[in-house]
This record gives structure tokens, sequence and C-alpha cells, in this order.
């Protein structure tokens, strides 16, 4: 289902997400990692309805599955958009461009600030410090701006 390299990022995403190193996600693990990715007041019930996806404890071995049946069928753009809606809480299509650059920069695989320059002399942010990230994601799988 995914090669080698794609499912060493999602076994970095797993650890990153596993915050009590137990070798499993639980509701309290995902209540930290929404935490750590600036929100905060994340409702029980949202955190179970995403427990009760998986058909038992979320180890590595289901969370690969889940990931597999999420992403069949999307397409990568699709796929971009949702890692973005994550820090748009509002729904307004974009997000803090300093936001963006702190997560990018303390998280995962972290961006040097060369890197967040390269990207931001790219794809600039609005006069109001908006990242408009629909449209980075068009650019980002398919190469040019829409019309």
């Amino acid at each position: 289902m995914f090669d080698q390299s794609q499912i060493q990022e999602f076994k970095e995403a797993f650890t990153i997400m596993d915050q009590n190193r137990d070798g499993f996600i639980d509701k309290e693990d995902l209540r930290d990692t929404f935490a750590a990715l600036g929100r905060i007041n994340v409702k029980n019930e949202e955190l179970e309805a995403m427990v009760k996806e998986a058909p038992g404890p979320i180890n590595f071995t289901v969370f690969l599955t889940m990931f597999g049946e999420k992403l069949k069928g999307t397409d990568p753009e699709e796929t971009i958009l949702h890692a973005f809606k994550v820090f748009d809480t509002e729904g307004k299509g974009f997000v803090k461009a300093d936001v963006i650059k702190e997560k990018l920069m303390t998280q995962a695989d972290r961006f040097s600030e060369e890197e967040i320059k390269q990207m931001f002399a790219a794809f600039p942010p609005d006069v109001c410090g908006n990242l408009d990230y629909r449209n980075l994601c068009y650019i980002i799988t398919h190469g040019e701006e829409k019309d």
C-alpha cells in the first residue's frame, strides 16, 4: 500500500502522536497532540469519535491501515488541504504565516530559517500575515496559480 519512505514517515508521525510512548494512540495522546499543535479545547466527544474509528487499540499497524483507508481515492491536493485545515480552526481558508512558520520549525522534520524564507519567497503571506493554504496546495500539486 505504501512505499518504504512513506512507512517511515508514518512511523515518525505515530511516534510523535504516541505521547506516553506505550505503543498505542489513545484519547490522551490525541489530546496532547492537539495541544502541541495549539488546539487546546478539543471536546471529549471529538476525541472519542476519532478513537472509535479504529477496530481496536491503535498500534502502528492499525494506524497505518487507517491512513491507507483514509487516503484511498484521495488526491495529493486533498491530502495537503486536510493537513492545513488542522490549523484553520475557523474554516476561513487561511492560516497565520507565523503559526505555520513556528510549527514547521519546531515539529517533526524541522524546517530551517532558510527553508522558511524560500517557502515565503515562493508563496508570500498577504499584508495581514495570512497564508492562503488552498491556493498554496493548488500550486504545490499543479505547479501554477489558479485564475
